[in-house]
C-alpha cells in the first residue's frame, strides 16, 4: 500500500511540475515587449490568450445584450456558451439562425459581443488581436474601441476606433476607421481606409492599432495601411486622449453588413480570436 501511495505521490508531483513547466512555456511564448513602427519599445500590460474552457474570463470580459444598433438582425446574448466560448486556446463568437426568446424579446438570429467596458480601458499603446474572420454575405465582424465616457457625452463625441471591420459581401477587404464629433457641423465625422488581404476567412491574421498622442497607425500582419493624424478632421472635443475600451463582436445584417442581404448558408457563422494583447 505504501508503494502505491509513493507512486501516486510521485505521479502527482510529475504532473504538477509538467503543468508548471507548460504554463511557464506558454508565458514565455507571449512577447513581453513590442517595438512599434516608430521604433519605440512598449511593454505588455494586458492580454487574454483564451486558454480556458467555456465562457471567457468574467474578470476581463462583459457582454453587450439584445438588439443594440445599426438595424442589425442579431440578438446579442449574455453569458450563453453557445454564442461565445473558448476552447483549445481560441475564443469563438458563433452566430446562429435560430428562434430565441428572452426577457420578453424575440429573435431569429443570435450572436455574441464581448467588451472590456468597466473592466479594462487604455489610452495610447498598441492593441493587437489575432483573428480568423467569418465568411459569407451578411456577416459583419469587428474589433473596435469606444471612449469610456460614452454614457456621459454620447456617441460620436466619445470617439470610436475601428481596428478591423469586415463585411462578408466584400471578401478580403479589411477596413479601419476613426469616428468622432465634428466641431463645425456639431455632428459626426470620420476617416478610414482599407486594404485587401487574401484568405482572412481561412487563417489567423493580426489586426492592430498603434495609438499615440497625435496619431493612430493601423496594421494587418504588421503592414501599415492607414494613418489618422490629429488635424485630419475638425474634431471637438478631441476624444483620443482619453481611455477607450475594447469590443469584439459579430453583427449579422444591419446598415452595412446587410447592404446586400443575408445568405442563410453562412450559419453557423464563426469569428475566431486567438489572442488579444495590449502594449504600452
Amino acid at each position: 500500500m505504501k508503494n502505491v501511495l509513493v507512486l501516486v505521490s510521485l505521479g502527482l508531483a510529475v504532473w504538477f511540475l509538467a503543468e508548471i513547466g507548460l504554463k511557464d512555456s506558454l508565458a514565455a511564448d507571449i512577447p513581453q515587449t513590442f517595438t512599434t513602427n516608430e521604433g519605440k519599445t512598449l511593454k505588455l500590460v494586458w492580454s487574454d490568450e483564451f486558454d480556458g474552457v467555456g465562457l471567457p474570463n468574467p474578470q476581463k470580459w462583459g457582454y453587450e445584450y439584445g438588439f443594440v444598433r445599426n438595424r442589425e438582425s442579431q440578438f446579442y446574448t449574455r453569458e450563453r456558451e453557445k454564442n461565445v466560448y473558448q476552447k483549445n486556446g481560441v475564443l469563438t463568437i458563433e452566430s446562429f439562425k435560430e428562434h430565441f426568446e428572452e426577457n420578453g424579446q424575440t429573435a431569429e438570429i443570435t450572436s455574441g459581443s464581448i467588451t472590456t467596458e468597466g473592466k479594462a480601458a487604455w489610452t495610447y499603446g498598441r492593441i493587437e488581436v489575432s483573428a480568423k474572420l467569418p465568411k459569407g454575405r451578411g456577416a459583419w465582424p469587428a474589433i473596435w474601441m469606444l471612449g469610456t465616457n460614452i454614457r456621459e457625452i454620447g456617441w460620436p463625441k466619445c470617439g470610436e476606433i475601428d481596428i478591423m471591420e469586415y463585411v462578408g459581401f466584400n471578401p478580403t477587404q479589411i477596413h479601419a476607421t476613426v469616428h468622432a464629433g465634428d466641431a463645425g457641423k456639431h455632428t459626426h465625422t470620420s476617416k478610414g481606409s482599407f486594404i485587401r488581404i487574401p484568405e482572412v476567412e481561412d487563417r489567423f491574421a493580426v489586426y492592430a492599432v498603434e495609438w499615440t498622442k497625435d496619431k493612430m497607425d493601423f496594421f494587418v500582419d504588421d503592414e501599415l495601411y492607414f494613418t489618422f493624424k490629429r488635424g485630419d478632421r475638425n474634431i471637438e472635443p478631441w476624444p483620443f486622449d482619453k481611455p477607450h475600451y475594447l469590443i469584439l463582436n459579430t453583427a449579422i445584417g444591419g446598415a452595412w453588413g446587410g447592404a446586400k442581404g443575408i445568405d442563410e448558408a453562412i450559419f453557423p457563422c464563426r469569428f475566431e480570436i486567438d489572442y488579444v494583447r495590449v502594449y504600452q
